[in-house]
C-alpha cells in the first residue's frame, strides 16, 4: 500500500538534536539488560522493537522474573513491566542521572536486578557514565512524537524488505548504542575483520552481510560533519565496483569516502511512494552484493504482499464451532 508523501513529515536534525541526545542516552538504561542474553549473530539479540509508541526491549528473564521495558515516546515516559508488577517514570524535566537512580530504585522495587553497566556507549560528547550526566533534558512531546514516526515509517519499509530473505536475518530493530534502525542479511562465510576498531564492530564481523537502516546522524567519518537524515546502506567487506551503480531510487547515491550508499530523507518523503522505494533501494543493494560479491541470489524467495488469510473463507474446519470460518495453521489445526 502507498503511503501518501504528506504522510512522511519533514526531520531537520537542529530540531531533534536535544531529544535524540536525550533519548539516546536513556534507552541505553534498560538496553544493557541485552548484552547478557544469548549472543545472536550481528548483535540481533539486542535490537529494541519500534512499538505503537515508542521503543521497547525484548523480554528479559533474571533470577526468576520476567520483564520488559517500554520507552514511550508518545507519552513522555518508561513503563518497567514483570510478571508481577509494573513501574512507570517519567521522562519530564531531569537529568539523565536522576532517571538513572529512579529506574535502579523502581526496579529493586521490582525484584529486577541492576543493570551491570553504567557506561554510556558510542555517544563522543557524554559523560562516561549515566550518574554522570548531570545536564537538565526538558521533555520535547513533539520532537519526541516524530522521532517514533520516523522510526516506525522506516521500520515498515525495511520490514517488507526483509520478508523474502531465506538466510539468517535479525529482526528489524534500534541498535539502541549508536541510534540507528537496523536490518541486516547474513551468511555463513567468515571474514577477517583485523585488529583496528571496537570489540563489538569486529564481532560483527566474522561473517559477510549486507546492512540497510535508518539514521537521524549519518556522519562523516571524523564524526564531526553530520548528513542528512536518512536510509543507509552498506556490504561487508566492501567490494570493488560500486562507484557508478543505480541504487533503485531517484536520490539515493554512493559515497565512497563512507562506504556508504545514502538515500536521504528529504529526497525519499517526496517520492510518491516511501515505503516502496525503501524496498527497492535494499533490493539495489542486495543486487549489488550478487553482482560484485558473490551473493547468491537465490537467498531471496518471492515477495508475497500478505497472504490475506484472514480474507478467506474455507469451510469449517472439523471440530470447530458451528459458522466459525477457521484456517489450518501451517502443521496443525486452525484456532
Amino acid at each position: 500500500m502507498s503511503e501518501r508523501p504528506e504522510a512522511w513529515p519533514v526531520l531537520d536534525h537542529a530540531e531533534l538534536g536535544p531529544m535524540l541526545e536525550y533519548v539516546n542516552r536513556v534507552v541505553q538504561v534498560a538496553g544493557k539488560y541485552s548484552l547478557d542474553d544469548p549472543f545472536e549473530v550481528g548483535w540481533g539479540n539486542i535490537v529494541l522493537e519500534v512499538s505503537p509508541r515508542g521503543l521497547r526491549t525484548p523480554t528479559f528473564r533474571r533470577d526468576g522474573v520476567s520483564f520488559t521495558v517500554h520507552y514511550r515516546l508518545l507519552d513522555g515516559d518508561v513503563v518497567i513491566e514483570t510478571d508481577g508488577a509494573a513501574r512507570t517514570l517519567s521522562l519530564g524535566r531531569t537529568s539523565v542521572a536522576d532517571f538513572y537512580a529512579a529506574f535502579c530504585e523502581a526496579a529493586t522495587e521490582l525484584g529486577v536486578p541492576h543493570p551491570r553497566s553504567a557506561q554510556i556507549c558510542e555517544i563522543p560528547a557524554a559523560p562516561p557514565n549515566f550518574e554522570d550526566d548531570r545536564v537538565e533534558r526538558v521533555w520535547d512531546a513533539h520532537s519526541a512524537r516524530l522521532i517514533r514516526e520516523a522510526f516506525d515509517l522506516a521500520a515498515g519499509g525495511l520490514e517488507a524488505w526483509q520478508a523474502p530473505f531465506l538466510g539468517h536475518r535479525p529482526r528489524v530493530g534500534v541498535m539502541w548504542s549508536g541510534f540507528d534502525l537496523s536490518a541486516t542479511r547474513w551468511r555463513p562465510k567468515r571474514t577477517d575483520p583485523g585488529p583496528e576498531g571496537p570489540p563489538f564492530m569486529r564481532n560483527a564481523q566474522l561473517h559477510e552481510y549486507v546492512s540497510v537502516g535508518f539514521s537521524f546522524d549519518n556522519t562523516h567519518g571524523d564524526g564531526d560533519s553530520p548528513l542528512d537524515i536518512g536510509m543507509y546502506a552498506y556490504i561487508w567487506p566492501q567490494p570493488d565496483g560500486l562507484t557508478g551503480r543505480s541504487w533503485g531510487v531517484e536520490g539515493a547515491d554512493w559515497h565512497p569516502g563512507l562506504g556508504l550508499a545514502l538515500l536521504p530523507w528529504q529526497n525519499l518523503r517526496r517520492l510518491p511512494d516511501p515505503h516502496g522505494a525503501i524496498v527497492r533501494f535494499g533490493n539495489a543493494v542486495y543486487e549489488a552484493a550478487v553482482q560484485t560479491a558473490g551473493w547468491p541470489a537465490d537467498l531471496v524467495g518471492p515477495r508475497v504482499d500478505g497472504w490475506y488469510m484472514s480474507e478467506h473463507q474455507p469451510s469449517a474446519w472439523p471440530g470447530s464451532p458451528s459458522g466459525c470460518r477457521t484456517v489450518p495453521a501451517a502443521g496443525g489445526h486452525g484456532p
